[in-house]
């Protein structure tokens, strides 16, 4: 009798499948409060593809992405600003052609897009109704309230990807941090023990519907096709 196959195991949920809690400790946000920050460290966090700023303003602290340039007890402003790396202000305050990160997709979430090492996007054009159009770094634009809040800049680590990882131990460790499946291995790669089109004998074809009411694990394949075959 066969095992669960990856995708299943994955969606059942185990140690073996999890990420770990302790590379999320820091979670990227704007904050509540405006005025002058400081920045109090750079950290660096495994969940992350980018070095984190700690900064402080009045009481509160919080971590927002590292812009090329950023240096241990910066002043940083939040709120009315001026148009300089660091500042955090609203996407209706920053001209056209200033380079964003971090950028809220809904006033008030705390920044959910360009947080990726070496990202920014392109305030691209303003238009009526507080409308802003934001250029990303593959061409397309993305429509966004002028009351969203966005960090000015291009965040740091942009030569990341340049780095070769010299061992395949490096590469599995970076990898576990995130949860992330790797090495990934095409189906019929693998034994007939560990997938139904595993050993690649006899080719005989199962289905790859996956039912209606299938646990997360087993909605693999085609789910809830309309149809299939022919018309």
């Amino acid at each position: 009798m066969g095992k669960r196959i990856i995708s299943q195991a994955r969606g059942h949920g185990s140690l073996t499948y999890r990420a770990r809690k302790r590379a999320f400790l820091y979670k990227i946000k704007y904050p509540a409060t405006e005025g002058e920050a400081m920045v109090l460290n750079i950290i660096h966090s495994a969940a992350h593809s980018a070095p984190l700023l700690k900064v402080s303003i009045g009481k509160e602290i919080f971590y927002n992405p590292a812009f090329n340039g950023s240096f241990v007890g910066q002043k940083l402003m939040v709120g009315n600003a001026e148009i300089k790396d660091g500042n955090v202000i609203m996407l209706k305050n920053a001209p056209v052609g200033t380079r964003i990160y971090n950028i809220e997709r809904h006033p008030g979430d705390g920044g959910k897009m360009m947080r990726v090492a070496g990202s920014s996007a392109l305030v691209f054009k303003k238009y009526d109704h507080n409308k802003i159009s934001v250029m990303m770094p593959n061409k397309k634009e993305v429509m966004l309230s002028g009351d969203c809040r966005v960090s000015i800049g291009t965040i740091a680590g942009e030569g990341r990807v340049l780095k070769p990882f010299m061992t395949a131990g490096a590469k599995f460790f970076k990898m576990k941090t995130k949860n992330k499946l790797w090495p990934r291995t095409s189906a019929i790669k693998t034994n007939a023990i560990d997938h139904p089109f595993g050993s690649g004998r006899g080719k005989r074809i199962k289905s790859k519907i996956a039912k209606r009411n299938a646990p997360p694990g087993a909605k693999v394949g085609h789910i809830r096709p309309r149809r299939t075959g022919r018309r």
